[in-house]
Order: C-alpha cells, then sequence, then structure tokens
C-alpha cells in the first residue's frame, strides 16, 4: 500500500527538495504541499493524507497550532520537520505532546544535501507514522506548579527507609506523551525510574526539565555516576547509552558513549540487559509504545531472570511494535492499556 503524504511547509526549497526525495519511491507518493496551515486545511479536507510532513514556524498560523486544531478535530498522524534551534526543540517537544507522531531535523544550511542523504530515514518514518494511531493529547503547561501535582498524586505510603526496587523502561514513538502520562499519575515518593526513550541529542535534557515541571517525583537527563534513588526518574542522554549498576546495596546509572545497538543510541536492550544483571527478581521492567524490536530481547533477559515485565497494549500505543516484539518472545507477564502502568508500579512496589 502506497502512503500518501502531504507537506506542510513555508519554504519552496523544502517543498521541491521533499517533492524530489520522493518522486520515484512505490511505497510513498507527494499528494500535495502548502506553503501554510490555512491553506493546507482545504486541501487536506478534500483528499486526506495518510500522514503529514510539518514544519513549525510559519507565517498566518504556526505549525503547533495547526497541529494542536488538526488532532482535536480530525488526526492525523504528523511527522514535524523542523529546524531544530534550542527554541525549535523546545516547541518540537510540545508537538510531541500535541500528538506529533515523530520529529525529524533539518538544517539551516546544507538541506537539499541532508534531505537527500536521509532519504531512508525519512521514509522509513513516514510509513511507520501512516501505520501509527494518533492521540489527541491536551499538553499540560509548563508552568503546573510541582506541589500542585504532588497534592493531587496518590501517596503510596512506603516507609522511607523501604528497599529501592528498580523500575526501568523502555519506548520510542509515541513515547514521550505515554511516559508524561505515567509519571504524572505516580507520587513524590514512588520507586526510582530509568528511562530509555528514542530522542535525539538536544532533546532530552529539555523533555527531562519539562517533565520535571509536572510531576511529584524528581526528573533530569542521567549523568553517569547518578543514583537511582527513591523519587527520581533519570532519562537516558540522547546518543548515550545508559545501564543500571550496583554497589554497596546502592543503584546507579552508568552513562557512556558506544556503537549503535538495535540501530539505536540509547537503547533499550542496553538498559534492560544492566537491568537484569544487577537488579534480577527486584527490578520492574516496561516496554512501551515504539516501532522496531529495541528492548524486546533485553525483557526477555529481564524475564528469564525473575523480573516482573510489563508491555503496553495494542489498542493503547501509538506504534505496537517494541511491546509486540517483546510478547512474541515470551518476555512479559502481564499486557495493560497505558492508564494502568503507574498503578502498576506502585503494586509492585509494594510487593513483599
Amino acid at each position: 500500500m502506497t502512503v500518501k503524504v502531504f507537506v506542510v511547509d513555508d519554504s519552496a526549497v523544502v517543498r521541491q527538495a521533499l517533492a524530489h526525495m520522493l518522486a520515484g519511491n512505490a511505497e510513498v507518493e507527494l499528494i500535495g504541499s502548502a506553503p501554510n496551515p490555512l491553506l493546507a486545511m482545504e486541501a487536506i479536507r478534500k483528499n486526506p493524507p495518510d500522514v503529514m510532513l510539518l514544519d513549525i514556524e510559519m507565517p498566518g498560523m504556526d505549525g503547533l497550532t495547526f497541529l494542536r486544531q488538526t488532532m482535536a478535530s480530525n488526526p492525523i498522524p504528523t511527522v514535524i520537520c523542523s529546524t531544530l534551534s534550542t527554541e525549535g526543540s523546545k516547541v518540537a517537544l510540545e508537538a510531541l505532546s500535541a500528538g506529533a507522531v515523530a520529529v525529524l531535523a533539518k538544517p539551516k544550511l546544507g538541506l537539499k544535501q541532508h534531505l537527500e542523504d536521509s532519504r531512508r530515514e525519512m521514509i522509513q518514518t513516514l510509513k511507520t507514522a501512516a501505520r501509527s494511531k494518533p492521540r489527541n493529547r491536551t499538553a499540560v503547561p509548563a508552568s503546573a506548579a510541582k506541589a500542585s501535582v504532588a497534592a493531587t498524586a496518590p501517596v503510596s505510603h512506603v516507609h522511607a527507609f523501604a528497599m529501592n526496587k528498580p523500575v526501568v523502561i523502555g519506548s520510542s514513538t509515541g513515547g514521550t506523551q505515554a511516559l508524561e502520562l505515567i509519571l504524572t499519575s505516580l507520587p513524590a515518593d514512588a520507586p526510582g525510574i530509568a528511562i530509555t526513550q528514542h530522542m535525539p541529542e538536544r532533546f532530552t535534557a529539555m523533555y527531562a526539565t519539562r517533565l520535571d515541571g509536572i510531576c511529584a517525583m524528581k526528573v533530569r537527563e542521567a549523568k553517569d555516576g547518578d543514583r537511582l534513588e527513591r523519587g527520581t526518574v533519570l532519562i537516558a542522554p540522547g546518543g548515550l547509552h545508559m545501564q543500571l549498576r550496583k554497589a554497596h546495596g546502592q543503584y546507579f546509572v552508568h552513562v557512556a558513549d558506544g556503537p549503535p545497538v538495535n540501530r539505536h543510541k540509547p537503547s533499550v536492550d542496553v538498559l534492560f540487559r544492566s537491568a537484569a544483571e544487577c537488579a534480577g527478581r527486584d527490578a520492574l521492567g516496561i516496554i512501551l509504545t515504539g516501532m522496531g524490536d529495541d528492548g524486546a530481547r533485553g525483557m526477555k533477559v529481564l524475564h528469564d531472570g525473575g523480573a516482573r515485565c510489563i508491555a503496553q497494549n495494542e489498542e493503547t500505543c501509538v506504534v505496537f511494535g517494541m511491546p509486540k516484539e517483546a510478547i512474541k518472545l515470551q518476555a512479559v507477564d502481564e499486557i495493560l492499556p497505558l492508564e494502568q502502568v503507574a498503578r502498576a508500579i506502585l503494586q509492585f512496589d509494594s510487593r513483599a
């Protein structure tokens, strides 16, 4: 089946380059383009695409506003293609929270060559997006106070000196939304959580900062040697692998460079295998929405080592790739809708 793509970008150079890049590919067809959202609306209404490739900064109406309107009325799988400066990256994170499936970077210089070099990644991302199930999400404003979240979050009543049983989570496409829902549902004294989310380098620090502002738990981008304590969430930095280690009864993370694993860096498999080695049955492994199979084999190692393993169900996944592969390997104890994952974490934590 050919994936129908519509491009919304104010740059004629970008639109021409994308048309050239997609031309002749039997799997992807460019059915139209527009220089701004206002013109795109009518074209999309007449001929709905399978995927929308959307810029952020445009005249008339910005891409983020257009995305939110589209997701509220008639969700279309959307891939953001934008110049990711520091400010642009923040807006791109907002787009992911609003329902975008993925973000692709385009440089300010050497644009045509970059798009040509990125042809394979672009086409694969568009094909994956076409199979996704976008979910409308109302982003939590960054100004939300941590105290107000703590006031409404469930209280786990865990003794301050209870053993820290680590939770390791892996996610990819759709994971930024899924993680936000889970983490904002947890109390400030929840068990330490280490997360590998497939994300570009500049994104993870800003993503962690955003989550820290809306969660009762403390959330930060992981640094080598950081302790995984109760009430703490550590997110693997983009472009680096993160492993869980244990010494003197305490868990900490090792963050280092290395070759991609399953084409990813950070890799979920790397995190899961390390948790199996140092935590064994004391660990809880969770695999969430995402394309591909990264994390499936690592979860099998976790599962066989006695850890409890949970996969997100197909109905609530944006892309049911990673959980499906883990289930196929019989590496999962329980399959849960996204809305029940936070409760499962607290139940595991209360287990003797």
